[in-house]
């Protein structure tokens, strides 16, 4: 069960003077990368004690075992013991490779998360999972555990280039098509995203991860839900990171290919009406760009669908949207079900 704080608002920087009282001020570790270094952690720095801080290089393709190291060192070299303190200042891929560091060095040390990007506030920062990406498959190695409190702060956004706030818009998507159709209606009479309120949008997501986390926190049946978009996603993503030839996709834009392409699946399979899947398409291309993905790579993106962490007994199991604001889980697909969504997908008018 869920049973750490998260807390939302102007206030959350407030808590952390609360979450580290029982630490020594010796053992107080802050993980940021370059960019939440530079406009996030002077904001942050005034509520702190005495206490170190690790700088890493930002972006997924340092979220890997090396750039653990880096971290697991940094601990060592200040002799953190187990009763230590990590602070993940940052995004989806900090929170997730910080965690993951403070959760297996010797053993578990506490760590609180205070995700600095939509994607993270909404999604990311929220449920315990931790790891990072190997040999190009996303988040291949990794554990569950909770972090000791979320604290979500978000005038953290104003420090965002608009990409990375387009990025995780598309985790705000998500939730609604999974979960909330009455909210769906009124997302997408927003055509501005700088326009949203923000605290609400994240409260939302917040509390449908949060429901469905409780349902299942370890992801053998209702959390498999949050996965919506990702399976064909997920593969887009690591093939876009490991070929040279392609653009590298933020993690938002790949989740954003996904989100159509599954959804043109569950049409394909007689599940999501027409309209919905045009619906779907027509909204998420409102704000994210057409994607460019040559023909020849089916047979790619099918190989890294198979290394899918929800498949079992050799079939790649995904989550479906029948009609927005529901979802059913434990989908096999076939790779002619791939080959049609991402033809579906190239063939879209923008």
């Amino acid at each position: 069960m869920q049973d750490y704080p998260i807390v939302i608002g102007e206030e959350a920087l407030k808590q952390i003077p609360k979450w580290i009282k029982t630490h020594e001020p010796s053992q107080v570790m802050v993980f940021a990368d370059t960019h939440t270094y530079s406009d996030c952690y002077p904001l942050l720095s005034g509520y702190l004690p005495t206490h170190h801080v690790t700088v890493i290089p930002p972006g997924e393709i340092h979220k890997n075992l090396s750039t653990c190291e880096i971290l697991w060192q940094a601990l060592t070299d200040h002799q953190f013991d187990r009763k230590g303190l990590v602070i993940n200042l940052g995004g989806g891929v900090l929170g997730d490779m910080g965690g993951f560091v403070a959760a297996t060095y010797k053993r578990g040390m506490d760590f609180i998360q205070i995700p600095t990007t939509l994607l993270a506030q909404v999604d990311a920062s929220v449920g315990g999972k931790l790891g990072i990406d190997f040999q190009t498959l996303k988040n291949h190695i990794g554990i569950f555990q909770f972090p000791q409190a979320v604290l979500i702060y978000p005038p953290f956004l104003k420090t965002l280039p608009t990409p990375e706030l387009v990025s995780g818009f598309a985790e705000v998507v998500k939730h609604h098509l999974i979960a909330d159709r009455d909210a769906w209606r009124k997302l997408v009479q927003v055509t501005d995203i700088h326009a949203l309120d923000f605290p609400a949008i994240i409260q939302h997501s917040v509390e449908i991860k949060s429901k469905i986390v409780e349902l299942d926190y370890k992801e053998s049946g209702a959390r498999k839900a949050l996965n919506f978009g990702h399976t064909l996603g997920h593969a887009i993503e690591s093939l876009f990171l490991e070929e040279a030839d392609l653009t590298t996709l933020l993690h938002g834009e790949a989740i954003a290919i996904g989100m159509i392409g599954e959804s043109q699946i569950a049409h394909q399979m007689g599940k999501l009406p027409k309209d919905e899947l045009e619906d779907i398409s027509h909204y998420i291309l409102t704000h994210f760009s057409k994607v460019d993905i040559p023909k020849g790579y089916l047979d790619a993106v099918y190989t890294r669908m198979l290394q899918d962490k929800k498949n079992a007994h050799g079939s790649i199991l995904c989550t479906l949207v029948p009609q927005i604001g529901e979802y059913e889980i434990n989908i096999p697909l076939q790779k002619s079900h791939i080959a049609e969504a991402l033809k579906f997908y190239r063939e879209l008018n923008v």
